[in-house]
């Protein structure tokens, strides 16, 4: 389960805005790369919608079902808050519903079907 905790505008390139809701998963455990020590974290993943902001702002604290998974994509270059370094990933985090989890970790691809 999910919890929606923000929501943040984008633009479109036409111009046009758009509104997508922050969910954040529950507490995380892991431990720092640097010096060897646990933390606590939680994951957030940004969904998009047709919603106008005055929606947005009244599901703030509203639960969804489903997870936030770490989904491995093309290396880019990202600057952390409160900091002027800048790292390079190769993944994303992104909200899937137990129902697609099912279907794509259950459902052969049909290249692979003789």
């Amino acid at each position: 389960m999910v919890t929606i905790v923000d929501f943040k505008t984008f633009e479109r390139e036409n111009g046009e805005n758009f509104f997508g809701l922050v969910v954040q998963g529950g507490v995380e455990v892991v431990k720092s790369q640097e010096t060897g020590r646990n933390y606590l974290t939680a994951r957030t993943a940004t969904i998009p919608t047709t919603f106008n902001q005055i929606t947005c702002e009244s599901l703030i604290g509203s639960t969804l079902e489903g997870k936030i998974k770490k989904v491995e994509c093309e290396t880019y270059e990202y600057t952390p808050k409160d900091s002027d370094d800048v790292i390079q990933l190769s993944h994303r985090y992104e909200f899937v519903t137990e129902e697609a989890e099912i279907l794509e970790n259950n459902v052969v691809n049909k290249d692979f079907v003789a």
